[in-house]
């Protein structure tokens, strides 16, 4: 698993599975509402691919790799709480199909970026 440091994280492989990280989550509140992309739109790493609202705001979640959308968390429309409680396992985004891996960080890198952030 990799992560960026706008707190998203990705797997491995030429179909990654994408979440926001429990950093994220926490940090948001209860989500309450998902907005994912459409099958087949194609994302550039670092652009909005998303929203998510909770009870404390809306934020954008954020490509971590160029690649298209092959397939959604339809699970989230009626429980987006998912993300709060299980952010690495039932509650991830989007699949996307991986043409680029921009500089990601491993769990190490990303644990030490989320201790200074406090």
């Amino acid at each position: 698993m990799r992560f960026t440091k706008d707190h998203e994280w990705l797997t491995d492989g030429e179909i990654a599975t994408v979440g926001i990280t429990a950093f994220a989550a926490d940090a948001l509140g209860d989500v309450i509402y998902v907005d994912l992309p459409e099958i087949g739109t194609t994302v550039t790493a670092g652009d909005p691919a998303g929203e998510l609202e909770s009870t404390k705001s809306v934020s954008e979640v954020y490509a971590p790799a160029d690649g298209e959308i092959v397939e959604v968390n339809t699970a989230l429309g009626d429980e987006p709480g998912l993300i709060n409680t299980d952010p690495y396992g039932a509650g991830w985004l989007f699949r996307l199909r991986v043409t680029s891996v921009p500089e990601t960080l491993d769990e190490a890198a990303y644990q030490e970026l989320v201790s200074a952030a406090g």
